[in-house]
């Protein structure tokens, strides 16, 4: 745990698995979605507009190698021996055939200082062929496949049009974590109908699976999106936290968690272009700089309120 920040950050894991500097850069390889195609369901969830984190690189005319170099390019300014990550983060990434899905990761692997992959995904996504060739990758390389799990209400899941159920995310997750590979898991704080008290019990659910890495970022309302369109006609259905409000969420929810999880981020920055609300006016290292402050004031630190399923 690192004593300064008092939770486990993704910087200090990367430290103690590379001897350099690493940097994810986000690709979007082309890939859809089940829950877009009408395997699962059409329109995708209500929430997601891909623009919000798409890097201007990421464009799929560019192969998945150009769009890494590009990606490296602009980072090696800063940090010229730096080594990449290649984060496969637009839409489903392992929604194709089994060897289509080889070409793009070993594509990208076989770029100059790529040492690994993020693969993110669906836990509807995941046959056990390609499991079975992503544990046998993991054993040469840095691998994290990470699933969108959003949350761990099924109701909640069904409002948003998620397409899945929470025990599907279950097992996913330990099914792939079974094989050896490191699982992260992405969640969205305050999406509505979902109550505080549901959100700090939800840190307790998810710490009693396998996962490596944490991902969480506030609920955003974003133009163009069906719930944006909700949030018209039943705003008081929603809960848009303040920024002190959601620190104190934040806090409150990593207390909860067990203390081996990596935090990798509390919140996420959209476009201000595509942004309807919450609009903090603060950069992602800003806002995280707050929590750490916070959590110095209220000698707060990840895990502390944490107790094994076993233990209740």
């Amino acid at each position: 745990m690192n004593n300064e920040s008092r939770y486990n950050d993704l910087s200090a894991y990367f430290s103690a698995h590379f001897p350099y500097k690493v940097q994810k850069i986000s690709l979007n390889a082309g890939f859809t979605c089940p829950n877009r195609d009408g395997t699962v369901g059409f329109g995708g969830c209500t929430y997601c507009n891909n623009q919000t984190f798409n890097p201007a690189y990421c464009k799929t005319e560019k192969s998945v190698a150009e769009q890494l170099e590009e990606g490296k390019q602009f980072f090696a300014r800063k940090y010229p021996n730096m080594k990449f990550l290649a984060y496969f983060q637009a839409y489903t990434n392992t929604y194709a055939g089994l060897e289509e899905l080889k070409r793009k990761y070993e594509e990208a692997l076989a770029v100059p200082d790529v040492v690994g992959l993020v693969i993110g995904t669906r836990p509807d996504c995941m046959p056990d062929a390609l499991l079975d060739y992503l544990e046998e990758l993991n054993r040469h390389t840095f691998l994290i496949v990470e699933y969108g799990i959003e949350s761990t209400d099924n109701a909640i899941l069904k409002r948003i049009n998620r397409g899945h159920t929470f025990e599907a995310a279950v097992e996913a997750v330990k099914r792939t974590s079974a094989r050896g590979i490191r699982v992260g898991a992405h969640i969205i704080l305050g999406l509505p109908g979902e109550s505080r008290e549901k959100l700090v019990e939800q840190a307790g659910i998810l710490s009693e699976l396998p996962l490596t890495t944490l991902k969480l970022h506030q609920l955003q309302l974003i133009k163009g999106t069906r719930m944006a369109a909700e949030y018209e006609t039943q705003p008081n259905d929603f809960h848009l936290y303040k920024a002190d409000e959601y620190i104190d969420l934040v806090i409150d929810y990593v207390e909860h968690l067990r203390p081996d999880i990596v935090l990798e981020r509390f919140v996420s920055q959209s476009p201000k272009e595509l942004l309807i609300a919450p609009d903090w006016g603060l950069k992602n290292h800003e806002f995280t700089d707050k929590v750490k402050k916070r959590m110095r004031e209220r000698d707060a630190w990840q895990g502390k309120q944490y107790k094994h399923k076993e233990e209740q």
